[in-house]
């Protein structure tokens, strides 16, 4: 039997999956069955957080693989620390890859893109999810992990892969999701089904939507404008102000534009979208009994 824990926040939870508690790892474990899942994951959890709280209580249950997707509350909010990323991160993978333990790890799609914001708001949250991405990418290059691009899945910007606030998947993009981490495990001779893709619920109705929008979604508004809000305004005026500047330096004016900030923010989104319904196998390590 596989025993497989999950790390991360919202997304890994679930949240937006009107099976409740299920979620893309839900999904992937009933695909690899018999396989027993410790779904560890917590809204809002940053990296630190999933390495002071939830790694302790993955090591403790000695599993034969592990998934960590998380990273998209550190790039919304407004104490942004890629180096401090980059070491809990080391920490977090290397970990698990000395108990011999199999890690699924994968990159962070563009929230600009899925929440579909202009370009000049797009492209600072687009840096800070590339800085993550970049980070995520080369440890799982160095430290052997089973990696996963979800920022270059196309099919994964599609708008009915995603919930009413556009950050938490749909049932059919946890599906999406799953398939994909099943796929690639697949390819490397894990005996896996492919989750079907289709959702097994109704889609939720306008209605559903829009009270989540007016219930969670407004209380994550209010939470992250005292933090992530104007941080991100700051940012978004040095983006005005470079583009200002780029066009005089083509018209031949001199430098004058200030250094943008490059850094960036994580913000906790933990509402229900939809309200509930309803190297080889044996290379890898899986499955321990």
């Amino acid at each position: 039997m596989t025993r497989m824990v999950s790390l991360g926040d919202s997304v890994t939870v679930g949240l937006g999956d009107p099976v409740p508690g299920r979620g893309w790892a839900g999904l992937l474990a009933e695909a690899l069955a018999p396989a027993e899942l410790s779904n560890l994951a917590v809204c809002g959890a940053r990296v630190a957080d999933v390495v002071r709280d939830q790694l302790p209580r993955a090591l403790a249950l000695r599993p034969s693989l592990a998934t960590v997707l998380v990273g998209v509350n550190d790039t919304l909010r407004g104490d942004f620390a890629p180096r401090q990323i980059h070491a809990d991160l080391e920490r977090l993978i290397t970990r698990l890859r000395a108990d011999q333990v199999t890690v699924l790890t994968a990159t962070l799609p563009d929230p600009g893109l899925m929440l579909r914001i202009p370009e000049l708001l797009r492209r600072p949250l687009a840096r800070r999810v590339h800085v993550v991405n970049t980070i995520v990418t080369d440890l799982a290059h160095r430290h052997g992990t089973i990696h996963l691009d979800l920022a270059r899945q196309p099919a994964l910007y599609e708008r009915r892969m995603w919930g009413a606030d556009r950050l938490h998947p749909s049932e059919r993009g946890h599906r999406h999701l799953a398939r994909l981490f099943a796929a690639e495990l697949r390819e490397r001779g894990v005996p896996v089904r492919l989750p079907d893709p289709e959702p097994a619920n109704a889609e939720p109705t306008a209605w559903a939507s829009a009270f989540w929008l007016a219930t969670a979604g407004t209380a994550w508004l209010v939470r992250r404008s005292r933090d992530f809000l104007p941080a991100f305004a700051r940012l978004v005026a040095q983006e005005i102000w470079h583009e200002k500047f780029a066009v005089r330096a083509t018209a031949g004016e001199p430098d004058v534009a200030p250094n943008r900030d490059e850094t960036s923010h994580e913000g906790r989104h933990c509402g229900r979208v939809v309200p509930a319904p309803g190297q080889r196998g044996h290379q890898l390590g899986l499955p321990r009994s």
